[in-house]
């Protein structure tokens, strides 16, 4: 058959054409390394008639990485092709006239200063649109202008994601005309709408735009999500809420972004661009557990600040306000949680949601607030206190069921039991609006929690869903008798209540962990066996069995000698192993009966020699389980009655589902890592590296597995009930842990705002990482666009952030970077393009020289060449695009810290990635570059004619056996063999640092701090009504604007004050001075807010100089000048040489002044209001903010004044 290679130059021929190498990306290589080793690399093995031009162990052919994100308007330039996610310049494709506006203000000067007027000002405005790529693209993040993130939601656009169906641009439309605006479709762009542009001077910004586009289809599949954090005093509020820390100053609760209101509406955008086809979601709301001795703990809200005050919400849940809420434990100097969400956000969301197209489900939750610092008695260890930040499924009787002294199976563990649940009762409790009253006993305990959130769900309107809390393993099996389960009990009259709260719409369920779901089995040696859920599912007020699915899926190792690599397993990513083990594997077949087993893969097969019904015990058999009906055995000996479950009579919810972003996570998928609880740890044999594939091809594993309508659906895992005519399991109901309502990438890397931001990046978040594209829908995106359908991708596993073509370019030249950074081969077999990684098979032949074919009398059988180490790096650069730094250009660099080479290689790849993942590609770049520095050249029988390029083979030289990689077949009779050396081991990833994220906080302009001075006459040119305004706000907006209205609407803009003010306040009593001559004697501190004062001369001083206004009484101003300013502590000063009582205002010295009298500076900042005689006296609503905020916004204040007019 004839073999499709690239011209790959043999080692020799290279060094005879070549002797003094050439450069290739900043790396000197001799004629040998670029024959035998980076036309190798290149994994050339398509022909040049298929896919274009040669060479690959450098991207120099590929797309471009430039960290110059330019916007230019360039007739004929190429259109990028983007997959995954990018930052893109863009291109001006149209633009309207500017549009001018004239701005009229007046302003006053201080005593000295110089005399008000009249000005006019121009601003300009303009219209236009910017083409970002191909279509049809996902979403935009951020935007940049001149490199500073833009304020999204102070500007009017619209984003057209590059459909071929999309319609025009209104505004385009009304410029151009219907019959000539063009709708640019299959082209993505985004239009501004009178975008203001001074604070460009005067010129259209430098736009760049961060920009997605998935490529898998596996987005599109999810239909359920998990709401978290749960905790966050207003993570889940629809309005923003701000904290003032200061005059002037305040400090966003929830909206961390300039793209959207809030965090909460950013999160949902991005969840909808992301995952569209998300229907339901499970919002959690957290309570605190206080102990793991269920008579002991208690179940309450807390808050995590108690000196905090918010506008324009204030939290409350429960009755509880701030001050008489209990206040969350402290881990490392900072709330080890948020707090409980506030119940008016929580009825926001719940609405919102709704309004979205959501189904709800309402999902209460516990966590325990357990400090590490604690003293209290662990049930399951007497000799200890209990961990720190524990899972709420640990909370049991005490001592713990087992142990010696438990109360379990006896009375006393139902009264312990008692203790936890509560007496709060549905009559307890009423709906106010929508507030929640509570009059029951004094209590903070689990029904309450319950029962307080139906009531608030009925508040809202009502929700879909309704779950009662989830994975109380520790409750559900501990037993007041031989076989009775009082939380069950608990659980059942719980259910009983909410029905008769929210009503027979509502689906009602509890998450039981995927341990729990199934039975008890107590392993006591008693051999009981209890369905102890069954009278909780068979309830009428049940829906559906609520499973928390954490299976596993895999039991991967390290290296090739474990039991799956044995069974044929080649790679952990891979969908069909995954999938083997949804209805296969651990718990299914099989168990581990200790942990020395696990070590040792010792398996035990999963029988049932009493009624050989394996299924019982087998926890991922739920096909089994809802199909049969359920027997208990207590001691062991089945019983002759069945239990209340009727089978196939209620669907499963799988509650949630979820796997951490973490090296061989699938094999332990409920594990997390969190530093601060002691249920943090990593899967069995994990590295700890991150991995976010194996996260998404766990999940798909498990969608598409239950998925009857999926082509790679399991047969028979998912059947359909013939009692309700739908599936086993209900698909719309598979909630996947978890979306974030904080929005990424501000969480996580707002480490300032969140605690929990170092978690994200091992845990089981969607947020920021489901962008990311699988490598083989990246790799067939790129051959689909250039019509090759016959390709095989199935061998390629990783995860690429982003990638952008940005020119025309062929598939070759596009596959080169991808090639070099997840180091795979193309070739062709069967009139495939197959792709494979190297190193992941094992050698297809084992050679020795006899069984090889001589080509000349008298030479080698098998001839080997070795390059000298000068030719070879001793460094190896990867230039990036990181996301973590904006999509900056980074370096990631692997060195050799031994041997004679200084060489250095470079590549430069336009792809989106983490200085993490670019450290691993250097470093097997590098370490694959030295032991490919040998390369082989012998001839085989025609007979071995299924050999293709890429195939292992093993050199058996006695006492030094080799693996080579195929690199050119050429057949003249005999097959005729170049190969390079390859070390499977160099392609495994190595644990490498992460890089801190870039994290710019993002200040929400706050209110201002203002004050409104009647003033006399300061240089007698004023009118005599004149008013006075300044204003003073961190940071400072470059103008706040001034609107009036005698109504609460119908504001009118009075002025624009362009300086802040320096204000303040008296930090001592002011005794009376004598006004208008010089006071020696007395001295007054002030601390100011803003600005800064400094001393002046005798002559200044006479002259108008240090001219400042304290204020005696509401309106009532003293002004007042001093001559020296000394800074006596931070913002603090102490003025000396007054002079009072100045302009006639030493009839507001009627005493001391005290402490805490407002000060103004009089200088530029002093802004006059043009009043008319008709104006004073009367009340007006002045209305002040940010003049690049919006009237409407929450940026702007209001206060009532009247200004009396009295110079």
């Amino acid at each position: 058959m004839a073999t499709l290679a690239l011209a790959v130059a043999g080692a020799a021929v290279g060094s005879a054409l070549l002797p003094a190498g050439v450069t290739v990306l900043g790396a000197t290589l001799s004629g040998a390394m670029i024959g035998g080793q980076i036309g190798a690399l290149a994994g050339s093995y398509i022909d040049q008639s298929l896919l274009g031009g040669s060479g690959q162990s450098s991207a120099r052919g590929g797309p471009r990485l430039d960290d110059l994100h330019v916007t230019a308007s360039t007739e004929g330039a190429a259109v990028p092709r983007l997959i995954g996610r990018a930052r893109l310049g863009g291109q001006v494709i149209w633009a309207s006239p500017l549009e001018e506006e004239i701005l009229k203000n007046s302003s006053g000067g201080g005593k000295g200063g110089s005399s008000g007027g009249s000005t006019r000002s121009y601003r300009y405005y303009a219209n236009f649109a910017v083409a970002l790529c191909e279509g049809t693209i996902t979403s935009i993040g951020r935007v940049w202008a001149d490199g500073k993130e833009l304020d999204l939601t102070q500007l009017t656009w619209r984003l057209y994601i590059g459909t071929e169906t999309q319609a025009q641009d209104d505004l385009i439309v009304a410029h151009m005309g219907a019959e000539q605006a063009p709708a640019y479709r299959g082209t993505a762009y985004i239009v501004f709408e009178r975008m203001l542009l001074e604070p460009y001077g005067n010129r259209l910004p430098q736009l760049s735009f961060e920009v997605f586009r998935a490529v898998d289809p596996f987005e599109q599949s999810v239909r359920a999500v998990v709401m978290i954090p749960g905790s966050g005093e207003f993570v889940y509020a629809t309005t923003p809420v701000t904290r003032r820390v200061g005059p002037g100053q305040s400090e966003t609760e929830n909206a961390h972004t300039l793209q959207g209101h809030t965090d909460w509406h950013l999160s949902l955008d991005q969840l909808a661009s992301t995952l569209p086809n998300v229907g339901a979601i499970s919002l959690v709301v957290s309570w605190f557990g206080t102990d793991l001795r269920a008579s002991q703990c208690q179940v309450r809200p807390a808050v995590d600040n108690r000196n905090k005050s918010t506008e324009p919400l204030s939290w409350s849940v429960a009755g509880l306000t701030r001050s008489s809420a209990p206040l969350i434990s402290h881990h490392d100097g900072r709330p080890a949680y948020g707090g409980t969400p506030s119940d008016q956000t929580v009825i926001a969301a719940i609405q919102d949601l709704k309004a979205r197209g959501h189904k709800v489900t309402l999902n209460p939750f516990i966590l325990m607030d357990v400090p590490e610092d604690n003293a209290r008695p662990n049930p399951y260890d007497p000799d200890g206190p209990q961990p720190a930040y524990p899972w709420r499924g640990r909370i049991t009787v005490h001592p713990a069921p087992a142990l010696e002294g438990t109360p379990d199976k006896t009375g006393a563990a139902a009264s312990q039991i008692a203790a936890f649940v509560g007496t709060a009762a549905r009559h307890h409790f009423s709906i106010a609006g929508h507030q929640v009253v509570y009059a029951g006993p004094a209590e903070w305990s689990f029904r309450r929690m319950i029962l307080h959130y139906a009531h608030l769900a009925a508040a809202a309107g009502g929700v879909d869903g309704f779950i009662l809390c989830s994975e109380l393993r520790g409750l559900t099996q501990a037993r007041a008798s031989a076989s009775g389960y009082p939380f069950v009990d608990a659980l059942i009259a719980l259910a009983a209540d909410v029905r008769a709260i929210l009503g027979p719409a509502t689906k009602i369920t509890y998450g039981a962990d995927w341990s729990e779901y199934f039975g008890h089995h107590p392993q006591d040696g008693s051999g009981d066996i209890f369905f102890h859920l069954d009278p909780l599912w068979a309830s009428p007020n049940i829906d559906a069995i609520g499973i928390d699915a954490y299976w596993p899926l895999a039991d991967w190792r390290d290296g090739r000698d474990h039991a799956d690599w044995h069974a044929g397993h080649r790679v952990l990513h891979d969908l069909r192993y995954l999938k083997s083990n949804l209805v296969g594997g651990e718990g299914y077949d099989w168990y581990y009966a200790s942990d020395a087993d696990r070590d040792l893969q010792i398996r035990t097969p999963i029988t049932d020699g009493h009624a050989d019904k394996p299924w019982v015990f087998r926890f991922k058999d739920i096909r089994s389980w809802w199909q049969n009906a359920h027997f208990d055995r207590p001691g062991g000996i089945e019983s002759a009655t069945p239990t209340a479950w009727i089978p196939q009579s209620k669907p499963f919810w799988l509650t949630e589902i979820g796997c951490p972003a973490i090296d061989k996570s699938a094999n332990q998928p409920n594990v997390f890592v969190d530093p601060k609880s002691t249920e943090s740890a990593r899967p069995y044999f994990s590295t700890g590296i991150r991995d976010d594939l194996m996260q998404r091809l766990y999940l798909q594993a498990l969608t598409e597995g239950l998925d009857p309508t999926h082509p790679g659906y399991i047969a028979d895992a998912n059947p359909a009930s013939p009692l309700y005519g739908a599936p086993m399991v209900d698909l719309d109901h598979v909630y996947i842990y978890a979306w974030d309502a904080r929005p990424y990438p501000a969480f996580p890397n707002n480490r300032l705002a969140w605690g929990d931001g170092a978690n994200w990046r091992h845990g089981h978040w969607l947020n920021g990482r489901i962008a990311s594209q699988p490598l083989g829908a990246v790799v067939s995106d790129i051959l689909r666009s250039h019509a090759f359908e016959r390709r095989d991708v199935t061998h390629l596993a990783g995860v690429v952030p982003g990638y952008v073509i940005d020119q025309i370019m062929s598939a070759r030249e596009a596959l080169q970077p991808l090639e070099l950074a997840y180091f795979f081969d193309s070739l062709e077999s069967e009139g495939r393009i197959v792709f494979r990684h190297r190193g992941i098979d094992p050698p297809v032949l084992s050679l020795t020289a006899s069984e090889t074919v001589e080509l000349k009398p008298g030479a080698d059988l098998i001839a080997l060449a070795r390059a000298q180490e000068t030719d070879l790096p001793a460094s190896a650069r990867i230039a990036y695009a990181a996301s973590e730094r904006d999509y900056r250009r980074a370096v990631a660099e692997a060195r050799r810290l031994v041997g004679a080479s200084g060489r250095i290689s470079l590549a430069e790849l336009a792809i989106v990635m983490e200085a993490d993942q670019a450290s691993q590609i250097a470093e097997s770049w590098l370490f694959e570059t030295w032991a490919a520095r040998e390369r082989a050249q012998f001839a085989l029988p025609p007979s071995r004619i299924a050999l293709e390029p890429g195939d292992i083979v093993a050199l058996d030289r006695p006492g030094d056996p080799r693996l080579f990689r195929i690199t050119e077949i050429g057949d003249h009779g005999s097959r005729e063999i170049d190969a390079i050396r390859i070390e499977p081991d160099v392609y495994a990833p190595i644990i490498a640092a992460p890089r801190e994220a870039d994290a710019p906080l993002v200040t929400i302009p706050s209110w201002p701090s203002v004050a409104f001075l009647d003033l006399p006459m300061l240089l007698g040119n004023e009118p005599p009504d004149a008013g006075y305004f300044v204003a003073m706000m961190r940071p400072w907006p470059g103008a706040v604007a001034l609107y009036s209205s005698p109504e609460t609407s119908g504001f009118t803009l009075r002025a624009l004050t362009t300086l802040p003010a320096t204000m303040g306040e008296t930090v001592d009593d002011l005794a009376p001075g004598p006004p208008g001559r010089l006071d020696k004697a007395n001295a007054l501190r002030v601390r100011l807010d803003y600005g800064t004062l400094a001393s002046v001369s005798d002559l200044a001083l006479l002259s108008g100089a240090n001219a400042a206004a304290i204020e005696h009484a509401p309106g009532h101003w003293e002004i007042l000048q001093f001559r020296e300013a000394t800074l006596v502590a931070p913002s603090t000063y102490a003025l000396t040489m007054l002079i009072r009582g100045q302009q006639g205002t030493e009839g507001t010295i009627v005493g001391a002044l005290p402490a805490g009298a407002r000060f103004v500076l009089l200088d530029a900042a002093l802004t006059s209001l043009d009043l008319g005689p008709d104006d004073i006296g009367l009340l007006f609503n002045w209305r002040f903010g940010p003049s690049n905020r919006d009237l409407g916004t929450p940026s702007y204040d209001t206060v009532v004044h009247a200004f009396a007019g009295v110079g």
